[in-house]
């Protein structure tokens, strides 16, 4: 049994999502939390949020054992870029670029439906 969640449109940058994905890649839910509370970067705190949301649809639609679920899938891929302006000396501006990216997690068990 595999349960999805996804989180679209975050403000972060994927290299940046990817330095933790690749820390909870395959982990037991137990070990994921646990170093995801302890990493101190932005990218933890939201990737943390989007484990919880997954260990909830798994326990709330297919009524799953929390304690045998596992990580199986984590990606980070990169999303739209929001494009500003910022204002320089003598009339000129620089653009500043804000990127996004979207966060794909699976846990499961292990076992097959």
């Amino acid at each position: 049994m595999q349960v999805q969640a996804k989180l679209y449109g975050v403000r972060l940058s994927a290299q940046k999502g990817r330095l933790v994905a690749d820390l909870v890649r395959g982990q037991p839910i137990a070990s994921a939390l646990n170093i995801l509370s302890f990493t101190p970067k932005k990218g933890a705190k939201i990737i943390k949020k989007v484990l919880e949301s997954a260990i909830a649809n798994a326990e709330h639609n297919n009524g799953a054992d929390i304690d045998e679920l596992k990580v199986q899938t984590i990606f980070v891929e990169k999303g739209p870029v929001l494009k500003r302006f910022h204002a320089r000396a003598k009339g000129r501006g620089n653009r500043i670029i804000k990127p996004t990216c979207h966060v794909f997690l699976t846990v499961g068990d292990g076992k097959k439906d």
